[in-house]
């Protein structure tokens, strides 16, 4: 029975398969017979199937076998990719998906049969497959292949060790790993001993680290190699277990592992799972290698490190509870800065004070640090989201009968674990829509002089604190004035409101709940139904969504999302005797403005920014609190905005920017209108985070020019 971290491991590594093998299929509908792509595929087929054999999958197993062997037909040019073909093998990686949801425990059980009989099908239909292990006219094996039958492991002479090996062997002793001689023999007929090897060496880094290889590791990648190998692995596993992870590689005849026990001046192998009854050293001591291997042998070794591993799985739970104590320091590094500051002006530049300040600089310096890096731990790249999207494109291309150019940039770039668990949801509405009422159809591209093929670009890059994920497309766009005539044909606004309506506010409609401009709706998308969807989740995470659109010419989306959401800058006000905290990400601007400037539009306070209008809402009567009595000095307005939608919210002062951390207001308080979260201060106060955003959607307007008139 495994434990859960070895299913962990396993499932990880499966993920990471599948993706190849999704990658590589959709690369090979576009480029057809690439023997590297093919060469890629079968790798992964290959190692699902021998890690799901070990770990007792027998369906998953099954399969993969299936594919592999479809394969190896691709391979050696006896099955040509067709249409029919990739649609099966996608239909294979989905039950693939169903089989890992099975495994756990997150979907119903699969039969397998169904593809597994598409599969061999497919291979009869274009040939007998039995024909690849004996084809006719095969040349007689040479003299060599024919004297190399009879060779087992325990033939093979292991090569010297250098220095240097003894070195690194040494050093991950001292870390508790192990060292193993490790002799692997193929089968005589094996057809690509380069492809078999390169598994092998795949299999073990599972366990371990190989540190050396005799042939070198390039020599055996490119088959200049007879039949068999060695290689010097480090791991904590023994001996028992290396051999049974080799042994679940397909063609290998013969293995046989020794630990490796370093003794002064005498290096021996321990003889190891596989047999026991002699090793493999001769009584003369080991053979002697060329010159040209030692040096090849040495410089490779010297580019491997010491340690057999240097990174660690960590439960994301830890991380988690780790940012919530760096959440704590932060706290405690406030206070302490104030506290400093207290004592300093209390006390004046004593010695006692200039340390106490000298404690409190180094804390907070040490205090970032830490923040960072466990804010570095807990990020992962958005290609976690990006790479389940090409097949997702491909699927509803081919179900619209469209060509589409999916184009990725920026996948590496990092974000926060949470954020991207927010940001798949979003972005999948976007990129449905873009190809079911973005896209034209072929025909109808080229009438209008475009290539027949649209092109959908997904990028992800850093700016400033902040990242945009952008998503462009070049289709026909949408068309304003149509969106327009629904509003008012939907009665959301008058005919003479609709008039009025600048084109960025018409637009911003596609965002309201169910508005759709697709006359027919279909179970892929409608222009809009699921728009509102979009923009609340990613608000929900303090990200903002914008687009442009040109009609004829194609539309852009642009997510702007904070890497973290634990830790935001925020500027920081009062309200009579209480502090408030608005995140820095919708505040637009602040003012300082006297009270006369204030207008009256449609019962509204508004005042005159720039020539524009700028609606105002009191922080005092959103929260129905007692503001400053002092009507004779200025006003400070915290100016809010988010797409087209902007307004100055006024409050007491304006304290300054601060980096706070955000606390739940929990469960038993629920809900709160327009408050998002809690933080505490320096003084060990507690300060509400003001839900800007709520704000927005609440008493944000875009006034009309022409009320200037009204506001004057």
């Amino acid at each position: 029975m495994f434990s859960d971290a070895e299913v962990a491991v396993f499932m990880e590594e499966l993920d990471e398969k599948i993706q190849v093998i999704s990658d590589n299929l959709l690369l090979m509908e576009k480029e057809g017979e690439s023997p590297e792509v093919m060469q890629e595929v079968f790798r992964a087929a290959h190692t699902i199937k021998g890690s799901s054999a070990v770990m007792g999958y027998e369906k998953m197993s099954a399969l993969t076998h299936e594919i592999e062997n479809l394969f190896d037909r691709l391979r050696q040019g006896t099955l040509s990719v067709s249409e029919p073909l990739i649609d099966i093998l996608f239909e294979a990686l989905d039950t693939l998906h169903a089989l890992r949801d099975e495994i756990t425990g997150g979907g119903d059980e699969v039969d397998t049969t169904p593809v597994v009989n598409m599969i061999r099908e497919i291979q009869e239909d274009d040939g007998d497959p039995e024909e690849r292990d004996t084809p006719e006219g095969q040349p007689e094996e040479s003299g060599k292949e024919r004297q190399a039958e009879g060779i087992t492991a325990l033939d093979i002479a292991l090569p010297p060790l250098e220095e240097v090996d003894e070195s690194v062997i040494s050093e991950a002793e001292i870390k508790g790993y192990r060292a193993y001689w490790i002799t692997v023999v193929l089968n005589a007929q094996t057809q690509m001993k380069e492809v078999r090897a390169f598994l092998v060496f795949e299999t073990l880094q599972q366990a371990g680290e190989i540190i050396k290889s005799d042939p070198p590791a390039e020599d055996v990648q490119e088959g200049k190699f007879d039949r068999h190998f060695t290689v010097i692995l480090l791991s904590r596993e023994d001996t028992d277990y290396i051999a049974n992870l080799v042994r679940s590689v397909a063609e290998v005849e013969d293995t046989l592992v020794q630990q490796i026990q370093l003794s002064g001046e005498q290096t021996k192998a321990k003889p190891g799972a596989k047999k026991d009854s002699q090793e493999s050293t001769s009584p003369g001591g080991e053979p002697p290698a060329s010159t040209a291997e030692k040096d090849q042998e040495k410089i490779q070794s010297n580019q491997k490190k010491a340690s057999a591993s240097k990174t660690v799985r960590v439960d994301v739970q830890k991380l988690d509870s780790l940012m919530n104590l760096v959440g704590e320091l932060v706290i405690d590094r406030t206070r302490l800065e104030r506290f400093a500051e207290i004592f300093e002006n209390r006390f004046g530049s004593d010695d006692l004070a200039e340390n106490i300040m000298e404690i409190s600089s180094h804390l907070g310096q040490v205090t970032t640090d830490l923040q960072d890096e466990i804010m570095k731990a807990r990020m992962l790249p958005v290609s976690n989201v990006f790479n389940r999207l090409p097949r997702m494109v491909r699927d509803i291309a081919h179900k619209m009968n469209k060509e589409v150019n999916f184009i990725i940039e920026g996948k590496e770039t990092e974000l926060d674990r949470n954020v991207i668990e927010v940001i798949g949801d979003p972005l999948i509405h976007l990129l449905r829509n873009a190809i079911d009422h973005g896209i034209e159809p072929p025909e109808e591209r080229e009438k209008a002089g475009k290539p027949r093929a649209g092109r959908v670009e997904l990028k992800a890059s850093y700016v400033e604190s902040h990242i945009v994920i952008t998503l462009q497309d070049d289709g026909k766009g949408i068309d304003p004035e149509k969106i327009r005539s629904k509003i008012v044909n939907k009665g959301l606004v008058t005919q003479e409101q609709a008039e009025r309506l600048k084109t960025s506010e018409v637009l911003d409609y596609i965002f309201a709940p169910g508005f759709s401009t697709a006359e027919n709706v279909n179970d892929i998308s409608g222009r809009g139904v699921g728009m509102d969807i979009v923009r609340s989740q990613i608000e929900q995470i303090n990200g903002s969504v914008e687009f442009s659109s040109s009609p004829g010419k194609g539309t852009m989306f642009t997510i702007k999302l904070p890497l973290t959401l634990a830790i935001i800058r925020a500027l920081m006000v009062t309200l009579g005797e209480h502090t408030y905290a608005f995140p820095l990400t919708h505040i637009v601007e602040t003012l300082a403005i006297d009270r006369h400037e204030i207008r009256m539009v449609r019962h509204n306070e508004v005042v005159v920014v720039r020539g524009s209008i700028l609606p105002l809402v009191r922080l005092s009567t959103i929260f129905n609190q007692q503001a400053d009595s002092d009507e004779t000095g200025r006003l400070y307005v915290v100016v809010l905005g988010s797409g087209d939608k902007k307004v100055g919210v006024v409050v007491d002062k304006l304290l300054g920017e601060q980096e706070i951390v955000i606390k739940s207001l929990g469960s038993f308080l629920g809900q709160i209108n327009n408050i998002s979260g809690a933080t505490i201060l320096g003084d060990g106060k507690v300060a509400l985070i003001v839900d800007a955003r709520g704000i927005i959607k609440d008493s944000g307007t875009s006034l009309e020019e022409t009320d200037y008139a009204a506001a004057n």
